[in-house]
């Protein structure tokens, strides 16, 4: 039987991918609440430093697991679908797929240029993400699925591609699985939590032996160009620490108990706009990439009960966003 080798959980703002340098620059055009620290130019390159160890740190734990092929939850921001049709889940299961990898030296404000500067193309894993997606239905679960990249001119989204980029050496076979994380209504956490645990028994019954990653994409919390956005650090704080102890479904329970205080204008989703539906979020944090951290649960979900080593969390403030990087100890020759 198939199992998992590793779960890695990573942040993938384009801070982490761009020049301290610039990270005030695009500050300046960001209504961020008052109360938001400033961090002076020595102090970002400390921290641009640390979200670099933590890619190496975590890179290096992908290699040692050894897998044959990663899964990557990650949201798709209309890169894939838009407000046509947007699933709650879907799966790729082509043989191949392309996407953007990031220049690290490009400003921030060219995080998706009209010209892509580099291309990767990736091997997809049919034989898996066929499974899931089947797998999946039997357990109560109706994923969409891509055959091809629904939009070539795009790829897939970056949510996928940038974890890539900074852990693997981008040869292993990767089946994307993309989620709404973005556009109201998505899915619970608690939900999130239910299908990482469903991917874990497909994963075992997958009939032969097969090493596999799972990968968490996004987060944490960021309500990026929104009014009055802020970090909540604290309520990231007590979500790693779930995850530290494997209690996903406190992790879980934790995110969709959230309210948001009247006053919280950055996670107002009401008013409907270009990247903004209008409808209500069925739990949690609303606005924002906040709900990215739903990949984390999704992923920590499948080895519930594992507990988990926090790398590090760097808060950006010039975003601002509250980027972390995490693995789960899993004894990958077990």
């Amino acid at each position: 039987m198939a199992r998992i080798v590793g779960v890695f959980q990573t942040s993938h703002t384009p801070f982490c991918y761009r020049r301290p340098e610039a990270w005030n620059d695009a500050r300046k055009g960001r209504p961020l609440r008052a109360d938001v620290p400033f961090d002076d130019l020595e102090t970002n390159r400390l921290k641009y430093a640390r979200i670099q160890a933590s890619f190496a740190v975590l890179k290096r734990k992908l290699a040692e697991a050894g897998p044959d092929v990663i899964v990557i939850f990650g949201d798709d921001q209309l890169e894939c679908f838009d407000f046509s049709n947007f699933p709650a889940f879907s799966i790729y299961v082509g043989e191949e797929f392309e996407g953007n990898v990031v220049d690290q030296d490009a400003p921030i404000a060219a995080e998706r240029p009209l010209k892509p500067l580099q291309r990767a193309r990736l091997q997809g894993h049919p034989p898996l993400a066929v499974a899931l997606l089947t797998g999946l239905m039997k357990h109560g679960f109706d994923p969409a699925f891509s055959m091809a990249m629904p939009k070539p001119e795009e790829g897939i989204g970056h949510a996928i591609l940038r974890p890539v980029q900074s852990l693997t050496d981008l040869k292993t076979p990767i089946v994307p699985f993309l989620m709404n994380c973005y556009y109201a209504p998505q899915p619970t956490a608690e939900r999130c939590y239910r299908l990482g645990r469903a991917v874990r028994a497909i994963v075992e019954d997958f009939p032969d032996g097969l090493r596999v990653a799972l990968v968490g994409s996004g987060g944490l919390w960021h309500t990026p160009s929104r009014p009055g956005a802020w970090l909540n650090e604290a309520f990231d704080e007590a979500l790693l620490a779930h995850m530290a102890k494997g209690d996903i479904k406190a992790m879980a329970a934790h995110f969709d108990g959230y309210r948001i205080p009247e006053s919280d204008a950055s996670q107002d989703i009401s008013a409907r706009g270009r990247t903004v539906t209008g409808m209500p979020a069925l739990s949690g944090p609303q606005g924002g990439g906040t709900r990215e951290t739903c990949n984390w649960i999704a992923a920590a979900g499948a080895v519930e009960g594992t507990t988990a080593t926090i790398v590090d969390r760097v808060p950006i403030y010039a975003s601002p966003v509250d980027t972390a990087y995490a693995y789960f100890n899993i004894d990958p020759s077990a």
